[in-house]
C-alpha cells in the first residue's frame, strides 16, 4: 500500500470518528439523531442470573461483613442464625457472630 491511501484511511477514519462523536453529541439534545437509544437493563436475561444492572443494583442493599480481632468460644444464648451476603452468621442481640477455625469471630456487618 502507499504512503498516501495510508493517509487517505487515516483521514477517512478520523472524519468518521469525529462525526459519530458530533452526531451522538447532539443526539444528547436532539434523540431523533441519536445512535442509540434509551438504554434497558434486563435483570436475570439472558445469562445473567445475579446481574448488578438496572433495577437490582438500585434496590438491592448488599452488605458487608468484616472481621474484627474479638471472638468468643461459644455463642451467647439467644442467637439466631441468619445468613448475609450468603455467609451464615449468627446475630446476637445487636453483635453478629461468624464460625471461624473452631471459635466464633465478631463480624460488623455494613
Amino acid at each position: 500500500m502507499s504512503m498516501n491511501s495510508l493517509k487517505k484511511i487515516r483521514s477517512l477514519a478520523a472524519v468518521l470518528a469525529i462525526t459519530f462523536s458530533a452526531l451522538e453529541t447532539v443526539g444528547v439534545a436532539v434523540p431523533a439523531l441519536a445512535l442509540v437509544g434509551e438504554a434497558q437493563a434486563r435483570v436475570g436475561a439472558p445469562w445473567t442470573p445475579r446481574s448488578a444492572a438496572g433495577v437490582a443494583r438500585r434496590t438491592t442493599a448488599w452488605r458487608v461483613l468484616r472481621h474484627t480481632t474479638a471472638w468468643a468460644a461459644t455463642l451467647p444464648a439467644g442467637c439466631v442464625r441468619t445468613k448475609v451476603n450468603g455467609f451464615d452468621v449468627w446475630r446476637c442481640g445487636g453483635t453478629y457472630y461468624r464460625a471461624y477455625q473452631g471459635r466464633y469471630i465478631v463480624v460488623v456487618v455494613d
